[in-house]
């Protein structure tokens, strides 16, 4: 966690996070370098970072992608959270429990080559895959699975979608 990260009164770190999807029935989900999982492209947004502009950093540090290279198709109107299990939280000041996110849906404009995940100088992942669309609400880490549901919902209609699983 960045020092200049926002953290709430309730120990949320505000964050963003991105579903690109490809234009049809696809979405993007990237491999953690650390191999710990698969998972749209999140993160903090620093102090005094419009959510856009973090949105937009996150998708060129994580991804390689610059904003010419998709189309923003939706946000949330909401934020959306998760708390991390214990063994991942921050105990010491100021203290972290969870992630509170705004999430967009980004369309892909550019050729597959175009998404480059090992542009940085440390890669956050390092594979990345088309799926399914509902795919990943059953496959990241569980404590993400509910927010990745409320996302997939929510984008659902603007994809074409109409057959939503159970948001559990």
């Amino acid at each position: 966690m960045a020092e200049q990260d926002i953290i709430d009164h309730n120990g949320y770190r505000r964050g963003v996070g991105i579903v690109v999807w490809d234009g049809r029935d696809k979405v993007l989900l990237a491999r953690r370098s650390d191999h710990r999982g698969w998972q749209f492209p999140q993160g903090g947004i620093r102090k005094g970072e419009p959510p856009r502009a973090a949105m937009y950093r996150e998708l060129e540090e994580e991804l390689g992608l610059e904003p010419s290279q998709v189309r923003e198709v939706a946000r949330m109107d909401r934020w959306v959270n998760y708390k991390l299990p214990p063994r991942y939280r921050r105990t010491r000041s100021p203290r972290c429990i969870g992630q509170k996110q705004l999430w967009w849906l980004l369309k892909a404009t550019c050729d597959d080559e175009r998404i480059r995940p090992d542009l940085t100088a440390e890669p956050e992942f390092d594979a990345w895959k088309w799926v399914d669309y509902w795919f990943p609400a059953d496959e990241v880490v569980s404590f993400k699975r509910s927010v990745y549901r409320q996302v997939l919902a929510e984008f659902e209609e603007r994809v074409g979608l109409r057959t939503s699983v159970n948001i559990r």
